[in-house]
C-alpha cells in the first residue's frame, strides 16, 4: 500500500504531502481542481503516462511478490520521479527505466478509468479463476504446476525439432560444404612447420650453385694438410688441434656434398607448388595448426549431421506422446474451470442485479496447446462479449467479477479508480460504492469520485480544491466529510437536507 506522497510544482499544485491509510481512499472535489492531475502524477511514478510534477516522491510497504534480481528491496520502499527537463526515475535512489519501473510494480498498481478497456482478456480471465482454484483445491494447484513445467519441456524440445528441420532442409548443402572444407586440407595433408623447413630448401636451392664452386675451389686446402703437419714436425709443436680441425673439416665437406647430391634431385617447381599450397591455407585460417583445428571441426559437424535424422525421430516420438499426455493434463484443467466458472456465474448473478445488469456468462473454447492450457475464454451478457459493452456496462460487469475473485486474491496490491461510477443512477451508484467498498478489504483503492454512497464509505477522504487558480489536496476529518459529501449532494451551497443526508450516509457506515 502507499503511505505517503509528497508532490511539489504540479501544474496548478505548489506542494501536496498526504499520509495515506489503507483500505479505500475517497478524492472529491470540484470539476476542474485538479483531482485527475493528482491522480496522473501518482501514476507517473509507476511509468504510467507524463510526469508534470518536478518532483513526485511516494513511499509505500513492499509488495509481497515483489522480486528483482537488480534491485534490493527494504520493507518501505521509496519511488521518486525528477523533472528536471527530462524525468528521471529512481527506487530507494538508485536510478531505474520507466520501462523497468512499469514492468516491476503492474501487477501491483492497477489503473482502472470508464474509458479502459482491459480486464477480459483470456488470460486475465483464466489467472482469476486458477487463482480462486488455487485458494480451495490444493491438488489443482499440482495439476497446474505439473502441466506447466511440462509443457515448458514441451515447447523447448518443439523449438528443437523446428532447428532440427530447419536445419534438415540445408543437410545437403551443409554435409557438402563440410566434404569440401575437409577434403580441402586433407589433400595438401600439412604438416606443422612444414612451411619453415620447405622454405630452408628452397633459399638452399637458389644458392646450390655457389655452394658447388665455392665447394670446389675449398677442397684444395686438403692439397696442403700434409705440408702443414710437417712444418709442425720440424719445429716439434703439437699438431693434434690442427688434425682435430681438418678432420672437421672433411666431415663438414662431406655432408655438404652429401647435401648438395641430395638438392640436385629435388624439383623446385614441387617445392614451390607446395610453399604455394601451404601459404593458401595459411591465408585463409590463419596457420597450419588453425587449418587441421577446422578441419576436426568439420569431422565432428558431420558426425552430428549423421545423428540429425536419429535425433530428429526420437524427438518427434517424444513431442507425439507429450502432446497426447498434456491434452489429458490440459482437459482435467479446463473441466476445472468451467466447473468454478459456473459456480462464479452464480455468484455474479446478484451484484449484476444490483447493477442493473442480466446476467453474464463464461464462453470457453478449445484453443492450441499454450502454457496457460488449451482454453480461450470470453465473456457473455445478453449475447455481447465484453468488448461491445458500453463504458458504463463494462465498467460495472468488471467490479462485480472482480468482487467475486476476491477469494483468490490474498494481497491485492493498489487499485486506482478514475471516475469510475461517473454517469450511473442513483441504485447503481450504491451498488459500485459497495463493491468497491468490499474491494478495499484486499487492495488500497485510490477513487476519484462525485458520488456521496461511495465518498460516504471513504477510510480516508481527500479533497482536491481550487483557489485562485491554486489547488490543494487536504485531508478530511469528519465535518469536513459531511460538508463535502453535501456539496457532492446539493452544489456550493449545500441546503440543511443535504447536510442532514450526508450526516445520515456517515452514520450508516
Amino acid at each position: 500500500m502507499f503511505t505517503r506522497v509528497y508532490i511539489k510544482s504540479l501544474i496548478s499544485f505548489d506542494e501536496v504531502e498526504l499520509e495515506l491509510e489503507k483500505g479505500l481512499v475517497v478524492i472529491s472535489g470540484p470539476s476542474g481542481a485538479g483531482k485527475s492531475l493528482l491522480i496522473n502524477s501518482i501514476l507517473s511514478s509507476f511509468g504510467y503516462g507524463r510526469a508534470e510534477a518536478s518532483l513526485c516522491e511516494i513511499s509505500i510497504d513492499k509488495p509481497l511478490k515483489l522480486k528483482s534480481e537488480a534491485y534490493l528491496f527494504e520493507d518501505e520502499i521509496t519511488l521518486k520521479a525528477l523533472k528536471r527537463g527530462k524525468v528521471c526515475h529512481y527506487i530507494d535512489g538508485q536510478n531505474i527505466s520507466k520501462k523497468t519501473l512499469n514492468d516491476l510494480f503492474f501487477p501491483f498498481v492497477q489503473y482502472l478509468s470508464i474509458r479502459d478497456k482491459s480486464g477480459f482478456e483470456t488470460q486475465r480471465l483464466i489467472r482469476m479463476i486458477d487463482s480462486i482454484l488455487i485458494s480451495q483445491n490444493k491438488s489443482f494447484g499440482k495439476l497446474k504446476k505439473e502441466y506447466t513445467k511440462r509443457y515448458l519441456n514441451y515447447k523447448q524440445k518443439a523449438d528443437e525439432l523446428k532447428k532440427i528441420e530447419k536445419d534438415e532442409s540445408k543437410l545437403a548443402e551443409l554435409i557438402e560444404f563440410a566434404n569440401f572444407e575437409i577434403e580441402k586440407i586433407e589433400n595438401i595433408n600439412p604438416q606443422i612447420d612444414e612451411d619453415i623447413a620447405l622454405l630452408k630448401v628452397k633459399h638452399q636451392l637458389s644458392r646450390i650453385d655457389k655452394i658447388n664452386d665455392a665447394l670446389g675451389e675449398a677442397n684444395n686446402i686438403f692439397n696442403l694438410e700434409e705440408s702443414v703437419n710437417e712444418v709442425y714436425r720440424l719445429l716439434d709443436k703439437e699438431s693434434g688441434a690442427f688434425i682435430e680441425m681438418m678432420n672437421q673439416l672433411r666431415a663438414d665437406f662431406e655432408e655438404i656434398e652429401s647435401l648438395t647430391e641430395e638438392l640436385a634431385e629435388v624439383n623446385i617447381e614441387v617445392v614451390l607448388d607446395r610453399l604455394e599450397k601451404i601459404s593458401s591455407l595459411k591465408n585463409r585460417y590463419g596457420s597450419i595448426e588453425e587449418a587441421l583445428a577446422y578441419a576436426k571441426l568439420k569431422r565432428e559437424e558431420l558426425r552430428g549431421y549423421q545423428n540429425i535424422k536419429q535425433d530428429k525421430s526420437m524427438l518427434q516420438s517424444f513431442l507425439a506422446l507429450e502432446f497426447s499426455e498434456l491434452s489429458v493434463l490440459a482437459g482435467r484443467i479446463t473441466q476445472a474451470r468451467k466447473k468454478e466458472a459456473t459456480i462464479l456465474e452464480k455468484e455474479l448473478v446478484r451484484y449484476l442485479a444490483e447493477l442493473k445488469l442480466s446476467p453474464l456468462s463464461f464462453v470457453f473454447k478449445n484453443s492450441s496447446l499454450g502454457e496457460l492450457g488449451q482454453d480461450h475464454i470470453d465473456v457473455s451478457l445478453n449475447g455481447s462479449k465484453a468488448t461491445t459493452l458500453s463504458g458504463g456496462e463494462f465498467n460495472r460487469v468488471r467490479l462485480a467479477l472482480m468482487v467475486v475473485a476476491l477469494l483468490g486474491v490474498k494481497d491485492g496490491g493498489v487499485l486506482i479508480l478514475d471516475e469510475i461510477d461517473a454517469n450511473v443512477s442513483g441504485d447503481e451508484s450504491i451498488a459500485i460504492s459497495n463493491m468497491i467498498a468490499k474491494l478495499s478489504s484486499v487492495y488500497q483503492i485510490f477513487a476519484i469520485s462525485h458520488q456521496a454512497h461511495l465518498a460516504s464509505k471513504a477510510n480516508q477522504h481527500i479533497l482536491v480544491t481550487k483557489i485562485k487558480n491554486r489547488s490543494m489536496a487536504i485531508i478530511l476529518d469528519r465535518n469536513g466529510q459531511i460538508d463535502e459529501i453535501a456539496r457532492i449532494i446539493g452544489g456550493e451551497k449545500p441546503n440543511m437536507e443535504a447536510i442532514q443526508f450526508s450526516k445520515k450516509l456517515l452514520e450508516i457506515e
